[in-house]
C-alpha cells in the first residue's frame, strides 16, 4: 500500500533532476547568446532570465536551491567533486573552483546532491 511518500520523493527528484540539466542547458545558452552581435543579445538574455526564475521559483516551492560554487578557494570538505583532481597532484598552487559543471543542491535539511566541478589555480 502506498502512504504518497514514495509518490512525493519521487516528485522531488523529478523536480530537481529537471532543474540541473535546466541550469545546466541555460549555462550553455548563455555561452551561445554570447557569441551573437550585441544588439541581439538582451532578447536571449531576458528569456534565459525569465526561464531561470520560473526553475527557481519551482525550487523554492520543495524548499530546495541550487548551488555554484565556482570562484571559491578549492579546500576538501566542499559538497561537489572535482572531476580533474589528478591533473593537480600534491599542488602548493592555491586551486579554485574554475567551473561548475553541475550545481550542489541543497534543502532544508542540507546537501542532497553534490555537484561537480573543474579545478585552476588562482
Amino acid at each position: 500500500m502506498d502512504n504518497g511518500l514514495n509518490a512525493e520523493t519521487g516528485d522531488l527528484d523529478t523536480v530537481i533532476a529537471l532543474s540541473v540539466e535546466a541550469w545546466k542547458f541555460i549555462r550553455l545558452f548563455q555561452r551561445a547568446v554570447g557569441k551573437l552581435e550585441i544588439s541581439e543579445q538582451s532578447r536571449f538574455i531576458s528569456q534565459a532570465r525569465f526561464f531561470q526564475k520560473r526553475v527557481d521559483a519551482l525550487l523554492e516551492q520543495n524548499n530546495v536551491r541550487l548551488e555554484s560554487l565556482e570562484g571559491q578557494i578549492f579546500e576538501p570538505g566542499l559538497a561537489a567533486t572535482p572531476l580533474n583532481a589528478d591533473e593537480f597532484p600534491e599542488s602548493n598552487d592555491r586551486l579554485v573552483v574554475a567551473q561548475m559543471i553541475e550545481p550542489v543542491v541543497i534543502g532544508p535539511n542540507g546537501v542532497i546532491r553534490t555537484g561537480t566541478f573543474l579545478l585552476g589555480v588562482v
